[in-house]
Formats: structure tokens, C-alpha cells, sequence
């Protein structure tokens, strides 16, 4: 380890803080730039080398990554789109792992089991990065909802199986019969784990409300899930996936609203900080991997078998994803029945084509032991790292990269509206709740007439405003529809007004008057204020 280990550090988190910026500049996802950023310090000679112990890359890292995507996720619309979602979680999986062992032993030559490894490894996409384009340039929300729970639900089965395969390589045994006996309990018991887990959490997070418990109880939550289904044989995938999609699901109403707020907050610098870290880790010990490589074979070579494995990747998915939404509508026709959905070719055609790999592979590849039961070095472990990162970077960067200009060629850019109008749809209905109680408590002694009088104001014009982007028209009555130039306008009035507020505020604390503590919780109030002036 080189010396002055706190400004290499330091330097690191500058470097992951740049790229995100350069990303955010060139409106590319931030694991593209990270990815780049990861080769090129493996370059500089004078960049230590960091490494984490493999059995802790799984335990520190997927449990949280794959918990807060599941947290955000949707059941509704992953039932919705449970077939495409399905065939490409479960059967593209394993047949993605199936060709590249393939290719990985007869090829490359590694043994079968570690040729699975390595299958299992490439199998599962990135959550990050593929939904992050297809949203920014918003194409169709059913497009972004297979990708987002593909990525979710492909983690888990390809975690099984790497973790099959593994054991595999490390004990020298398989069978065929246990191996799917094993696969079908390993993954069930890691559901019940994560679901009596996930009922537990809500159940003590109801109770709790201090904003400080709650965060942490949340934070170990993944962790909860997780260890106690490895412990007993289970998977711990997919006990993290099944307790962030009930907690998710009934977080409304186990939290209160400001503790919400500050717990979403976390959660959304969590995932990007262990994404970061991931991808600048491989970058760190590429030398080491390639210097493990050289005495074996030469770089023409791996990197012929890098392009090898990655086409496989890429052709496997394209070549899958045309038959599995099209087959089963033909077999549902033979039966007389009509309610199989046929996808647009132009959506089929993305989502074949974004199969990006990411944080989920990194982590599983860094978590190879290095040595198997009887403690000689893992076989091909050098390799399996090498050809990990170098699908990455040819699915992340090329096919990210021209991502964009696909969707854009195919017509699919821009067609946001039925989220937009579900949004609309929403606040206008919240806005009418907000009106009935106002009818049903005006007539309370403890409700004054001024008071109501104000918050009907108040939700009439949020009534009347959402109601004309409804309508794209206004009211029958109405003089005018410019609802949308007044609350701009008004936006601004009370910006002026919130920053001669702040003016004050730092003005008593640089005068003595008022503690740093008390500051903090007037700003805070302020922020809020400030966050709600769009709606």
C-alpha cells in the first residue's frame, strides 16, 4: 500500500465527483464516465492498489444496492409487465449464462465450473444506467419499467446461480438434480426470509419516531434480510429484494412525513456513493489482474476473448428478446383468446438492445475467492475479473453511448405524457380531497372562518390549475386559463420573499444572536417552503 493513504482517498472522491459532473455536463449516466474514470486511474502508475477482502464485496455492497432498487420500485407495474419482466429476469439469465460458459470453456478454456462462473457473473444488467437514458429522454414508461424490474429481479437469479457455480468451483462437486432442487429452495427460502423481515421492519418503524432510529433502522435493513438467509442456506439476494419491495410497498404509511424526507435523501446518496466506489475498485486492480494475466497468455489474445464473450452478451439478448415477446401471443391465438399484449417492434428493439452491465457484475466478480477448498488459487479468477470488466465497458460505454441516438431514430423520444398526466391526474384529485375536508370541519368550533376561508382559496386555485392542464382549456366560466402564469409568478414573488427571510437569518448569526442549531431549523423550514413552491 503506497503512503499518504488520506490523500489518495481524498483524491478519489474528487475524481468520482468530477466524472459525475463531466456525466452530468454531457447528460450521459454517471457509470459510463465512472467506468472510463476507473481505467484510466488503473493507468497511473503511482495510484495504490485497494482491495477489500473478496468473502466482503457481496456483504458490504449488494445488499443495500439491490434493497433501495427494489425499495423504488414498483409491484403494480412489475405485475403489469410480468411476462417480458419474467422471460428476461429468469430465462434470458440462464441462457446468457449457458452460451458464455460455452464460449468460456471451449474457447478460453476454462474449466466448466469456473466457465459458470463467469457466465453467472455478465448475466445480470445494471440497473442504473439503461433506465437513466431511457427516463431522461423519455421514452415510454412500459420501456423503462421492464428494464428497471428486469435489473432488479435478474440480480437475483443471477446471484443464485453465480453462487451455485461457485460452490461448484470451490468443493469440486455438482450435480445436476441438487443443483436445481438447490436453486428452487435457495431463491423460495430467501423470499419468506425477506417478506417475515420486511414485516417485522414495518411493524417497529410504525412505532418509532425519532427521525435518527428510523434512518439507521433502515439502513441496516438490507443487512438484516440478507445475513440470516446466507446463514441458514438461502439467498440473501433475493431476501434483500423481497423485503425492500414490501417496505416499499407500505412505506406511506409506516413513516412520518419528515422522517420520509430525510430517509429518501439517504437513499439516494447511498446507492450513487457504493456505485462510485464499485466501479473505481475494478479500475484500482486492473494492473494486478492483468499482471496475473501476462505470464499465461498474451494481450491479443484476452482481448480477443473479451470480444468474444461481450458479443456473446450482446447477441444472446438480441437474439432471445424477439421470439419471447411475439411466441406466446401466436400460442394465445391458436386458444381464441385476445388479451396477450403485442409489443411495438421499436420497444422490443430497445429493450433488446440495452442489456448495459454494472455494479452488480463488478461486485459479484471481486467477490471470486481467491483460493477453492483444498487451497490451491481459484482457476481463471485473473481471467473472469479481466473479461468482466472489459463486457462492462463495451455494453456501458458503447452501447450507452448510442443509446440515445437509437431511441431518438426509432420515434421514441418524448413520449412522457401518460406519467405527466397521471401526475396531473393525482394532484387534481389530491387537491379535491383537500376541499371536501375543508367542508367537512368549516363548521368546527376550533376551525376558524378566516382560516378556512384562506385554505379554500388556496386549494380552489390548485383545483382550477390542474383541472385547465387537464382540459388543456379553461374552466367553462373561466375569463382565461393562464393558472400557470400566475403560480409562476407567484413562485417568484415568494422566492424574493424566502430570500430576504434567509438575508435575516444569517444576519442574526453573524451577529451573535442566534446558535447554529436554531439557524439549521429555521433554514430547514424555509427549504421546505421553497421545495413546495411548484406545486
Amino acid at each position: 500500500m503506497t503512503g499518504h493513504l488520506e490523500l489518495w482517498i481524498l483524491g478519489l472522491l474528487v475524481a468520482v465527483s468530477g466524472l459525475v459532473l463531466l456525466a452530468n455536463y454531457f447528460r450521459v449516466p454517471y457509470p459510463i464516465f465512472l467506468v472510463i474514470g476507473g481505467l484510466a486511474l488503473s493507468l497511473i502508475p503511482a495510484v495504490p492498489n485497494i482491495q477489500l477482502p473478496p468473502d466482503l464485496i457481496l456483504l458490504i455492497f449488494l445488499p443495500p444496492l439491490l434493497y433501495s432498487s427494489a425499495f423504488f420500485s414498483s409491484p403494480r407495474d412489475l405485475k403489469a409487465n410480468l411476462w417480458p419482466i419474467s422471460s428476461l429476469a429468469i430465462g434470458l439469465v440462464l441462457l446468457t449464462t449457458f452460451t458464455v460458459a460455452a464460449v468460456g470453456h471451449w474457447v478460453v478454456g476454462l474449466p466448466w465450473a469456473a466457465a459458470f462462473v463467469l457466465g453467472a457473473v455478465v448475466s445480470p444488467t445494471d440497473p442504473v444506467a439503461a433506465s437513466a437514458i431511457a427516463g431522461r429522454l423519455g421514452a415510454p414508461r412500459r420501456i423503462v419499467t421492464i428494464l428497471e424490474g428486469e435489473s432488479l429481479i435478474n440480480d437475483g437469479s443471477a446471484l443464485v446461480l453465480y453462487q451455485v457455480a461457485r460452490g461448484a468451483v470451490v468443493y469440486g462437486t455438482f450435480s445436476l438434480f441438487d443443483t436445481g432442487l438447490e436453486f428452487l429452495l435457495y431463491g423460495a427460502g430467501g423470499v419468506v426470509i425477506g417478506l417475515v423481515v420486511g414485516w417485522i421492519i414495518s411493524r417497529v418503524r410504525q412505532r418509532v419516531e425519532d427521525s435518527l432510529v428510523e434512518i439507521t433502522i433502515s439502513l441496516f435493513t438490507p443487512y438484516a434480510a440478507y445475513i440470516p438467509a446466507e446463514e441458514i442456506g438461502a439467498s440473501g439476494v433475493l431476501a434483500a429484494v423481497a423485503a425492500g419491495l414490501y417496505l416499499g410497498w407500505y412505506s406511506p404509511g409506516m413513516t412520518a412525513p419528515l422522517n420520509r424526507l430525510e430517509a429518501f435523501t439517504v437513499w439516494e446518496v447511498l446507492p450513487f456513493l457504493l456505485n462510485s466506489i464499485l466501479f473505481i475498485l475494478i479500475g484500482l486492480q486492473l494492473p494486478n489482474i492483468l499482471g496475473g494475466l501476462s505470464g499465461e497468455y498474451s494481450m491479443m489474445v484476452v482481448l480477443l476473448y473479451a470480444l468474444l464473450v461481450s458479443l456473446t452478451v450482446i447477441g444472446t439478448r438480441l437474439v432471445w428478446t424477439f421470439p419471447t415477446a411475439y411466441l406466446p401471443g401466436l400460442f394465445i391465438r391458436l386458444l381464441r383468446r385476445r388479451d396477450y399484449y403485442y409489443p411495438p417492434w421499436r420497444h422490443v428493439a430497445v429493450v433488446g438492445y440495452t442489456g448495459m452491465r454494472g455494479a452488480v457484475s463488478l461486485a459479484a466478480a471481486l467477490s471470486i475467492p481467491l483460493t477453492v477448498q483444498d487451497g490451491s488459487a481459484f482457476p481463471g479468477r485473473d481471467l473472469i475479473l479481466f473479461l468482466t470488466f472489459c463486457v462492462i465497458l463495451v455494453t456501458l460505454v458503447p452501447q450507452g453511448l448510442s443509446l440515445p441516438f437509437i431511441i431518438r431514430r426509432l420515434g421514441l423520444e418524448g413520449s412522457e405524457e401518460t406519467e405527466e398526466r397521471e401526475e396531473i391526474e393525482a394532484r387534481l384529485r389530491v387537491a379535491e380531497a383537500g376541499l371536501e375536508k375543508i367542508n367537512e370541519l368549516e363548521d368546527e368550533d376550533r376551525v376558524r372562518e378566516d382560516m378556512a376561508g384562506r385554505m379554500r382559496d388556496l386549494y380552489e386555485f390548485r383545483r382550477r390549475r390542474f383541472a385547465t392542464r387537464l382540459k388543456d382549456q379553461p374552466e367553462d366560466g373561466e375569463e382565461d386559463g393562464s393558472y400557470e402564469e400566475r403560480s409562476l409568478a407567484f413562485q417568484n414573488f415568494r422566492r424574493e420573499l424566502l430570500g430576504a427571510e434567509r438575508a435575516a437569518l444569517l444576519q442574526l448569526r453573524n451577529e451573535g444572536r442566534l446558535s447554529d442549531e436554531v439557524r439549521r431549523r429555521v433554514e430547514r423550514d424555509l427549504d421546505l417552503e421553497d421545495a413546495r413552491l411548484e406545486i
